[in-house]
């Protein structure tokens, strides 16, 4: 077979690509940073072309596209978001975007069996294709790769700035139905400097991680502190739903070298990456970080067989007995559940694994009036309609900038006692007095 032949028999404009979708489709957007962001900008035209009844599934998307931000498409394109962004919130408000709620590792095979009698298209980015005829799903391999398995179609972006990656991700020419070549730069997701609170975090959460820990980490204020923090240890491993550029920097000075992982090691291991050009640049052609399905990095039965896993979340808010809202203001859809439930159950698989939740005590809010106001993000109750992101019967540590609470094993009483000791000082007498007031005991 001679695959560059093979190759530009499919190479189309983005008019002729997006022709390819039928009225009743099922979308799939490949996630964040691996959008093909071309052909997002311009998939509301197939309302144009008479097109139906489309439905699409996207994760974090990077953009505010027209067929999120203006609900005229509705009726042709209804938007469905594993991970809610500003748009996708105000999407939902204005009636053409909904929530799919999931944990990360069956999302995928949950969403097929919804819709198993509709036609499946894929729509992604791929690196350029190799002497062999294979692409790399790039930055992304969170849902993808399990897609191609399932026999969806594929429009692909072919983007030579995008990084070819390894692992369990690349799909082959014969495999796609269309390609629109673009040189768009990949999206980008700058480090966002960290605050004093946010570094006494750090140092907490890196008091609880041992050397030879295998890390779970995000990205965010908290957690660059906490990857600063780690840079002291020794011999740790990654197995990360997202790859992040603080994650080079531990590779870089030594502290991670997965070397005593009990899964693939001497390798990083991610489902996707995003972040700056030096994270790009850094995974590109790099066969030490191995891009897996997120079905496989997800599930909690791979993630517990690495010894000393340690899995490293956030909450919105978290109530006296330990239940974790990650995910929603009240009844407002935030962002998502995302691998929160999957690397904490894994964590408390792995022998001498731990889960630490690490968060801000208070927030400020802007009240009805515009006027600023603290408040605690330990609470009494949840707010009314709140999403319990994370049961109170799988929460081990919580972290604030105020100290550690060990929860595994309390009774509500002692985790009462424990959550107030870690609380802003400012509200503590408030929450005592609630926890008596509604007997949380």
């Amino acid at each position: 077979m001679d695959f560059k032949e093979v190759y530009k028999s499919k190479v189309k404009s983005i008019e002729e690509a997006l022709k390819l979708i039928k009225s009743n489709d099922y979308l799939f957007s490949a996630q964040a940073g691996a959008e093909p962001v071309n052909l997002l900008e311009n998939l509301h035209k197939i309302k144009d072309y008479g097109v139906k009844g489309v439905e699409i599934q996207n994760c974090l998307p990077v953009r505010n596209y027209e067929y999120i931000v203006n609900p005229e498409y509705k009726d042709a394109l209804f938007v469905h978001g594993w991970y809610f962004t500003p748009a996708l919130r105000k999407a939902q408000l204005a009636g053409n975007a909904t929530f799919t709620p999931q944990h990360a590792h069956i999302a995928i095979w949950k969403k097929l069996s919804a819709i198993k009698d509709r036609r499946k298209v894929l729509l992604t980015t791929c690196s350029p294709m190799d002497k062999h005829g294979y692409l790399s799903l790039s930055i992304s391999n969170v849902y993808e790769k399990d897609l191609i398995d399932a026999g969806a179609h594929i429009i692909c972006e072919v983007n030579p700035n995008y990084p070819r990656t390894f692992g369990d991700n690349l799909v082959h020419i014969s495999q796609i139905d269309a390609i629109v070549e673009t040189n768009t730069p990949v999206p980008e997701a700058n480090l966002v400097p960290y605050t004093v609170v946010d570094k006494k975090i750090g140092e907490y959460v890196a008091e609880l991680v041992e050397d030879g820990s295998t890390i779970q980490l995000g990205i965010g204020k908290i957690p660059n502190a906490i990857a600063a923090e780690l840079k002291t240890k020794n011999h740790l491993g990654i197995h990360t739903e997202m790859f992040t550029e603080t994650m080079i920097d531990l590779i870089e000075c030594g502290a991670v070298d997965n070397s005593e992982k009990t899964l693939l090691k001497g390798r990083s291991v991610c489902a996707f990456a995003f972040g700056t050009r030096k994270l790009y640049d850094y995974l590109d052609d790099n066969p030490s970080v191995i891009f897996n399905s997120g079905s496989w990095v997800n599930n909690p039965r791979i993630i517990g067989q690495n010894k000393k896993f340690i899995s490293i979340n956030s909450a919105l808010e978290i109530d006296l007995t330990g239940q974790c809202c990650a995910e929603s203001i009240g009844s407002m859809q935030y962002t998502g559940t995302g691998g929160l439930a999957d690397t904490v159950l894994g964590s408390q698989i792995s022998e001498g694994g731990k889960s630490i939740i690490a968060m801000h005590s208070t927030a400020e809010i802007t009240k009805e009036d515009g006027k600023k106001e603290r408040i605690s993000k330990i609470v009494p109750f949840l707010k009314l309609g709140s999403i319990v992101s994370l049961s109170r019967n799988d929460v081990d540590y919580v972290v604030t900038e105020f100290g550690i609470a060990w929860l595994r094993g309390l009774s509500v009483k002692d985790r009462v006692n424990a959550l107030i000791n870690i609380a802003h000082p400012d509200f503590r007498d408030m929450l005592k007095f609630e926890a008596r007031k509604n007997q949380i005991w």
